[in-house]
């Protein structure tokens, strides 16, 4: 991809899918650079420039322009004067304590939403979210695996109503950096790690309130573990 980075190795190419046509190309475009960086094809120390990256996602440069300052706002990039956007890097140490926050809030979120059960409605809503990511992980791609993960995540933890649970939790999803994920779509280990929002789901439809909350530990375990390596865990 021509252009895409200033200082990217020629034969590193970025890779991305097209969003298509979309009501908001520039919330889609959030979404999909969001994605990109929390699994590691937006690099830190890389400068990446908008309109090429639009050409890439066939969208014009000042969607994603926008999108860019947006992630500016939230602290996921920086501005090169002159030259484009910049992932910012994350420190381990960072990214142990915003794991250890998310082990805090989603856990007993999901123990207390299995106590509750599903309607069929949420029950088929999930199930297709969860089929979205385990087909992305069948293709090896790791973007839209990621915005399907964000995606079921969001609709997961909506259904317990807490607003203000759903934007700090996102914000902890999207300040996480998963550079293993490129790793486990090459050796084809990103499935089973997948499949394990089908089987939350099913532990909550069935009211297993520990079952869920253990099921959900270990998912965000990854997150420090084969998602950051790259090496399956186990």
């Amino acid at each position: 991809m021509t252009g895409a980075a200033s200082n990217l190795p020629p034969d590193d190419k970025l890779v991305l899918q097209s969003v298509g046509s979309r009501t908001s190309l520039r919330n889609e475009a959030i979404r999909t650079l969001q994605a990109a960086i929390i699994a590691g094809e937006l690099r830190p120390n890389v400068v990446y420039s908008a309109p090429a990256l639009a050409a890439q996602l066939g969208m014009s440069a000042t969607p994603v322009r926008e999108a860019f300052l947006d992630l500016v706002k939230e602290g996921l990039v920086e501005t090169v004067r002159n030259k484009g956007f910049r992932v910012v890097e994350l420190a381990p140490s960072e990214l142990d304590e915003l794991t250890e926050i998310r082990l805090l809030l989603e856990v007993p979120s999901v123990r207390a939403l299995a106590r509750r059960g599903l309607s069929p409605a949420e029950y088929r809503q999930l199930k297709q979210l969860a089929g979205q990511i385990e087909q992305a992980a069948v293709r090896n791609d790791v973007v839209a695996h990621t915005k399907a993960d964000l995606a079921f995540h969001t609709a997961l933890l909506g259904l317990l109503g807490n607003k203000s649970l759903i934007a700090i939790v996102g914000s902890l999803r999207i300040r996480s950096r998963l550079y293993g994920l490129s790793a486990l779509a090459g050796s084809g280990q990103l499935l089973p790690t997948s499949h394990e929002h089908a089987e939350l789901i099913e532990l909550i439809r069935r009211q297993d309130a520990d079952g869920a909350a253990d099921l959900m530990r270990q998912h965000i375990g990854h997150v420090r573990g084969s998602w950051a390596t790259g090496i399956a865990d186990g």
